[in-house]
């Protein structure tokens, strides 16, 4: 008999292990979120972590709906709960792999090489020039393995998709009915890159900008206290005297994509401060615990500009270094979930 946390998310673990129910919390970051992959599949593969509620941005959002329409498929077809997380990590292959073929044309060009390519185009033309007909092979690639129907009818995860309203600045919140190929897509949608995607006539950019991922929807709208967080850009790096145009505007872009979620993280170290002192109610205020697993400092040595690499060798690098840190965090930190944050130090001013 599952205990109370695993009931809340539908897919218990291995006989005998007690589960615990958590809300994740997925990063963007291109092709980074291979990284995040692996973390998610050694969670499965290990069995007594339960989810309730996933909130995601870009290639994090693309892991959310994967991963949630999996499990929901399992469940329809009746498949057991260790069978439904096999299925998962089978899907989320399927995918990673999938987008390691679109990415494989990539390889025969130096590095460097292909990022000047893609410079400049992106100072000289527009997305609406460069690409007039918005065609973009990652979404055949995600409605392939996804049936968004099928995702929020039956599925048991609360999924959250982050995007950037261009009009308001605002981000929006994509979930339940309205969880879709197009939210999805916006949440990823580079200005640089990509023409706008119109949302209910709305135009949207990548949801980076507004949160990266948005943990409050995590608050407010599900039971579990606790959030694990998978962070894929670097909090902290180094100043380089001299860096290159390249090298500044890849660092600028890291802080900006991160300004959202350290906000909300301070916010949420305040809050749990104020109830630790018992000056807010804690009927009206939830004690997040907070839980990070640590891709930043784990990608490091690829440097930002490897995001836009995505050939299968590369991407499966990334899949076993997030395996690896899933399963680090599960031995260091498991204990830590419903008893205490383990991400203090993440949020400090």
């Amino acid at each position: 008999m599952p205990d109370e946390g695993s009931a809340a998310g539908g897919a218990g673990g291995h006989p005998g292990r007690q589960s615990k129910t958590v809300n994740l919390a997925l990063q963007g970051g291109g092709s980074h979120g291979a990284f995040t992959w692996g973390v998610l599949d050694a969670l499965l593969e290990d069995g007594r972590i339960d989810f309730e509620g996933i909130s995601g941005t870009s290639a994090g959002a693309m892991n959310a709906v994967v991963l949630a329409h999996a499990l929901a498929k399992a469940r329809v077809e009746g498949v057991g709960d260790q069978g439904a997380r096999e299925a998962a990590r089978a899907a989320l292959s399927r995918f990673w792999e999938g987008v390691g073929v679109l990415g494989t044309f990539m390889a025969g060009l130096p590095l460097p090489a292909a990022q000047a390519m893609a410079s400049m185009f992106t100072q000289w033309f527009s997305p609406s020039q460069v690409n007039p007909l918005g065609l973009n092979p990652l979404r055949q690639l995600l409605e392939r393995e996804v049936d968004f129907d099928l995702l929020t009818k039956h599925g048991h995860i609360k999924i959250f998709v982050t995007a950037t309203n261009v009009r308001t600045g605002r981000g929006d919140i994509f979930s339940g009915a309205r969880v879709s190929a197009d939210a999805v897509m916006a949440s990823a949608c580079l200005p640089s890159l990509f023409q706008a995607v119109q949302i209910e006539g709305e135009h949207y950019w990548d949801g980076g900008f507004s949160g990266n991922p948005a943990i409050y929807p995590l608050i407010y709208d599900t039971k579990s206290c606790d959030v694990v967080l998978v962070q894929i850009n670097p909090v902290e790096t180094p100043y380089i005297p001299g860096a290159s145009s390249q090298e500044i505007m890849e660092r600028v872009n890291e802080i900006t994509f991160n300004a959202p979620l350290l906000a909300e993280m301070r916010a949420i170290e305040f809050v749990r401060r104020l109830l630790a002192e018992g000056r807010l109610d804690p009927d009206r205020y939830k004690n997040v615990l907070l839980h990070r697993v640590d891709g930043g400092t784990a990608l490091a040595e690829f440097g930002a500009n490897s995001k836009s690499r995505a050939d299968t060798p590369f991407l499966r690098r990334l899949f076993d270094l997030g395996r690896t840190t899933g399963k680090q965090w599960l031995k260091q930190h498991l204990r830590d979930v419903g008893v205490r944050s383990s991400a203090e130090h993440t949020h400090r001013p």
